[in-house]
């Protein structure tokens, strides 16, 4: 059992103000694995208090790029050194399965810190121009102030490196409030950031219960918000940020839509590639491709492709070699998955493989990776986002049809075209409202390239040079004539 009595504040680990703990419980074993403080909002005052002193009187925010972008880089090597240890730890607390939590969880991180220490010498921080009456101006990006990065437990060290590679490459300080169910990678973290040896203050680390999330949110030293996880959450934070005229960056829900041509062919690889973008880490992904769209001509063959492919997943045990579907993070996110196959068949959806909890499994929250045929697009599992291992396969007439299906939803983050002409998927996806869409790829995002959604799946963007913007101010110095 990991346990930590300190918080991360100020560069170093302190004592904390409140004696609560967060219990961490493991989703396989059902059992306390690790317990931490649960922050107070003196102690959130206190991180608060931290970032804003490295901004208002630290070098950090002065320092040239050059050396903001190699501190980024030593955080990087520094989380490399612990990758396997860190993915561990997540897939423990979380169920991620240990063969996907390496890349998806650790070392994607670390590409995006690596990304971005490359872009932000080049990233154009001035602009000279000549004004409307010929005085030159000097247009720059300016840090935003102070951040918060509250980050879910889905993934949640990528999900860091989200908000906290920018934020370093524009000279931001961070208060990053890591979820509830997940706190016990972020001081492992911590670790690196001393080895990084950054500034005090340039990264503070809180874990809190959600009630202590908005006095982050509201507090008045605080700049700007990022924030990744639910719609609803997504809505109360944007609307104090509104009231506060607080700068927010909501990366929120997604029912994102896999639209099957008629001409693709499936191998092996390829179903391998269709099957991941929607169960990836156990289906509990923001961008998962949880609705299937299959040509009418082809239907049961996709169908039976999909249920063949999903039935044979290796469910078990997140820290074993051979598992591709772990358990759901909480009892409570189990409950809600099953009411949401319940729903389904209650509709008129049929079950082709899963449906229920897996029978060889003694304890933990798990749920047997799920195909439903027979779906229509306005049932309740075609609407809603269940962030579960749980597909949807929904028929079409033609690609205007498939198109219409896609972008009949409340949310519009992510997309993907399966074809074997690849510039007439482009075409397709071209036509599909939603932030990214991948043509024959499970990738639901680039690190060069900005990622975040229409519609209810949130507001502005993160990733590539897009991303850096979010945490800056535009200043314009008007310099006399001549």
């Amino acid at each position: 059992m990991q346990v930590y009595d300190t918080l991360f504040i100020d560069g170093k680990h302190v004592s904390p103000e409140s004696r609560d703990v967060i219990d961490v419980v493991s989703p396989h074993t059902e059992q306390v694995i690790g317990r931490v403080p649960d922050a107070s909002p003196a102690d959130i005052d206190k991180a608060v208090t931290a970032a804003r002193r490295a901004f208002d009187e630290g070098p950090w925010p002065t320092m040239p790029v050059a050396e903001r972008a190699a501190a980024i880089s030593r955080l990087s090597a520094a989380l490399q050194t612990r990758g396997p240890q860190i993915a561990d730890v997540i897939s423990a607390q979380n169920g991620s399965p240990k063969q996907w939590s390496i890349m998806g969880q650790v070392f994607s991180a670390t590409m995006v810190f690596d990304t971005y220490a490359d872009l932000a010498p080049g990233y154009r921080w001035e602009d000279e121009r000549v004004g409307g009456l010929g005085s030159p101006v000097r247009v720059r990006r300016a840090p935003v102030g102070v951040a918060a990065g509250i980050i879910p437990w889905n993934v949640p060290l990528f999900i860091t490196a989200l908000k906290l590679g920018p934020a370093m490459a524009a000279g931001v300080p961070i208060v990053l409030k890591p979820a509830p169910e997940t706190p016990l990678d972020a001081y492992l973290f911590a670790e690196a950031v001393l080895d990084a040896d950054l500034p005090p203050g340039v990264v503070n680390i809180v874990p809190a219960g959600r009630e202590n999330a908005e006095h982050l949110v509201r507090h008045p030293g605080v700049d700007k918000v990022s924030f990744t996880g639910s719609t609803a959450v997504g809505r109360r934070i944007g609307a104090i940020c509104g009231e506060q005229l607080k700068r927010c960056t909501l990366e929120l829900g997604g029912k994102s839509a896999a639209i099957v041509l008629d001409d693709v062919a499936f191998d092996d690889a390829l179903l391998g590639e269709l099957v991941m973008s929607g169960l990836m880490n156990n289906g509990q992904v923001c961008g998962a491709q949880s609705r299937i769209l299959a040509p009418r001509s082809r239907y049961t063959e996709v169908v039976d492709a999909l249920a063949g492919a999903v039935g044979a997943l290796n469910v078990g045990d997140p820290l074993a070699d051979e598992t591709q579907v772990g358990p759901l993070v909480a009892e409570r996110q189990r409950t809600r998955v099953e009411g949401y196959i319940e729903a389904g068949k209650a509709a008129g959806a049929r079950v082709a493989t899963g449906g229920s909890r897996p029978s060889d499994q003694a304890t933990g929250w798990y749920v047997q990776p799920t195909v439903f045929a027979d779906v229509d697009n306005d049932m309740e599992i075609a609407r809603e986002e269940i962030f579960g291992p749980v597909l949807s396969v929904i028929p079409y007439d033609d690609e205007d049809q498939a198109v219409a299906i896609a972008n009949d939803s409340d949310y519009g983050l992510c997309g993907s075209v399966w074809t074997a002409d690849p510039e007439h998927g482009a075409s397709v996806a071209a036509r599909v409202r939603t932030g990214v869409v991948a043509i024959n790829s499970s990738m639901i995002l680039d690190f060069r390239s900005p990622f975040g959604g229409f519609k209810q799946s949130g507001l502005g963007r993160e990733l590539g040079p897009e991303g850096i913007e979010p945490y800056t101010e535009l200043q314009s110095i008007i310099l006399p004539a001549g």
